[in-house]
């Protein structure tokens, strides 16, 4: 049945009669009496009711009027659509285009209006291209000469000297450019949304595992080139493609990337030039020592750069500089500045912004956990993450290429791969695990000491496959009695948040927030470990806590949760992405959209069946 439909009319009406805010949303917080009746010369008239089905029509007229039409044919099935039903079709259908970029002619006009270039003077987009990639560099000066950008190319050597010069004229990476009938193209990526208008490393990939789920193989396939070119170009997979970002990686997760892709395309060559350049990533980003691998063998993270991260928000650092400004006589803001310049200086700010800058290369940015002191952690969830590689590895050269695999120079048997992983293990067994507390925990090398901090990634070993039966059976119940909210898993225990002092402001990735990639790491390390009842729980407890927020509030997909409030509404810092808009969200958040897909997949029929009714997870479990 459809309803044929005037949309502007219609618009107007609705919106005049249901949302008494004035947002151009209609949500549980408007006022309006939640019945519409829908005038249809076609048809008898139809009244819609409840919050849910009235922001349903809206966003369906909403559609319709982005395809240019004057009369909609709205089907009575998507205003009464069963709630999991409509947020996994929005994010298949919908969400996913409207978060997918490119780096060519097109996707750059897009990019000229993009809110990181509004607070330059110019408005002229710069582009940085790889001093190795020529092609790249006729590319957008011949082809995109007439568009507002400025092509700089990067030097041979990029130094964090080179990187500092340049932070006042932030720019756009180049990507990989395809060669096609139709001239080069860029090779599309999915970005998180928002203000996050630019590929991003561990985004990028759990982006790609609802990819997948959705029959989007082709982009998630593109997203690896990506990785790949990055790999050979930028020396590593970047934070993102932003100019401030060359000194920065995020969490490796390239092995899982291709191996997964793998999977949907059986492309052996493909495989092969992949698993090169992910060997390559491992061996010169992650394993060289002094740097990010430790003497005692372990990993940690350690970004490069000088100074203050410039993409920080004007004050972030405020706390940090006040005790130095005060002992000087001067203003934070007036210290501040003169230290940005070099004419203060500062070895002990100098020293916080090692740790500062390794924290967001972390991906855990910021959390109390890793403040002051990332650079001098063997975190779990990295070591996890490199026990991870070294499996892939190990399984690809296996079943993949007869046990043998070589590149640059070097054969590597798959055997090799089994040894490193078996090392590795060891001392994750020695430094990070925890007997007696049944739990893994990062360990501090500079002080030979375990933290006590309770964080959701000490169940990531499950993940990676690297914890033992007997260690799963201890650390199951310990973390999950620790970490479970209403909502879900949460980022760390109100305990290991309240270790800080309460007055200093709210962590986005700690207490009482919950983030995607927690919880799909979790259940993936639950499944594989047996733990079907915590795993189902789990999922539908952040699943729930989605659907009902979607439900509520016009189909909000946001960034991030409270899983203790099980509420989109977030008072942490930089806000909560995807929750400002008007009249429909057309993209969600990346890795939140992808989190659905996979609770999806995996939650059995009748807790699906559920869900759909909104039935309370307290009245499920």
């Amino acid at each position: 049945m459809y309803f044929k439909l005037p949309i502007k009319q219609t618009l107007q009406r609705l919106l005049a009669q249901e949302d008494t805010d004035g947002d151009k949303k209609i949500t549980i917080e408007d006022q309006g009496p939640k019945s519409f009746d829908i005038i249809d010369t076609s048809s008898n008239p139809y009244s819609v009711t409840g919050t849910y089905r009235l922001s349903n029509l809206l966003q369906e007229l909403v559609l319709a009027m982005s395809g240019g039409i004057d009369i909609a044919e709205i089907p009575l099935e998507h205003i009464e659509e069963p709630p999991v039903d409509r947020v996994a079709r929005m994010i298949r259908d919908h969400f996913w285009n409207g978060l997918t970029r490119t780096m060519d002619k097109d996707g750059i006009q897009a990019l000229i209006a993009d809110s990181k270039n509004e607070h330059l003077a110019s408005k002229v987009l710069r582009v940085y291209v790889p001093h190795s990639d020529q092609a790249a560099l006729d590319y957008y000066t011949e082809t995109c000469g007439e568009l507002p950008i400025a092509v700089i190319p990067l030097p041979e050597f990029i130094s964090p000297e080179y990187v500092r010069s340049v932070n006042k004229q932030p720019g756009i990476l180049a990507l990989r450019l395809y060669d096609t009938d139709q001239g080069k193209k860029g090779a599309p990526f999915v970005v998180p949304g928002g203000r996050f208008n630019e590929m991003y490393g561990w985004d990028s990939y759990f982006e790609a595992i609802g990819l997948l789920l959705d029959g989007r193989t082709d982009l998630a396939k593109s997203m690896a080139d990506n990785f790949q070119y990055q790999i050979n170009h930028y020396g590593k997979i970047l934070n993102a493609n932003r100019s401030y970002y060359l000194t920065r990686t995020q969490p490796p997760f390239y092995s899982s990337m291709i191996r997964e892709v793998f999977e949907h395309t059986n492309d052996k060559n493909w495989l092969a030039d992949h698993l090169a350049t992910a060997i390559k990533e491992y061996e010169t980003v992650w394993m060289v020592p002094d740097k990010r691998l430790t003497a005692n063998g372990l990993n940690r993270y350690l970004a490069e750069g000088i100074g203050r991260p410039p993409e920080a928000e004007d004050g972030h650092f405020h706390h940090a500089f006040a005790p130095f400004a005060q002992a000087e006589g001067m203003s934070v803001e007036a210290f501040e500045k003169a230290y940005d310049r070099g004419k203060i200086d500062s070895p002990e700010m100098d020293h916080y912004f090692v740790h500062d800058r390794s924290v967001r290369e972390s991906g855990h940015d910021t959390s109390y956990r890793l403040e002051d002191r990332c650079a001098d952690l063997n975190l779990v969830e990295l070591n996890a993450f490199l026990y991870k590689y070294e499996t892939d590895f190990a399984y690809l050269i296996e079943h993949c290429f007869d046990g043998q695999f070589s590149t640059a120079g070097k054969t590597y048997q798959a055997a090799y791969w089994l040894d490193q992983a078996a090392k590795r293990k060891e001392l994750v067994n020695e430094f990070l695990w925890n007997e007696e507390e049944g739990m893994y925990f990062d360990f501090d090398f500079a002080k030979q000491q375990q933290l006590d901090f309770v964080s959701a990634t000490t169940l990531t070993p499950l993940w990676a496959g690297m914890a033992t039966a007997q260690q799963a059976k201890k650390l199951v119940p310990a973390a999950l009695n620790a970490l479970t909210e209403a909502g879900g898993v949460a980022s760390c225990t109100k305990d290991s948040r309240g270790q800080i002092d309460t007055h200093r402001p709210q962590k986005q990735w700690d207490y009482p927030n919950g983030w995607a990639p927690h919880q799909m790491m979790i259940w993936r390390g639950l499944d594989q470990y047996g733990f079907m009842e915590e795993r189902n729980q789990l999922i539908y407890r952040w699943l729930f806590m989605i659907t009902r927020n979607a439900v509520d509030y016009n189909g909000t997909i946001p960034e991030k949760y409270d899983v203790v409030a099980a509420t989109h509404k977030v008072f942490a810092e930089y806000g909560n992405v995807g929750t400002e808009f008007e009249y429909i969200t057309k993209e969600g958040f990346g890795w939140m959209n992808a989190s659905y897909q996979y609770g999806l997949s995996l939650l059995p029929a009748e807790l699906k069946a559920k869900l759909n009714l909104l039935k309370h997870p307290d009245q499920v479990f």
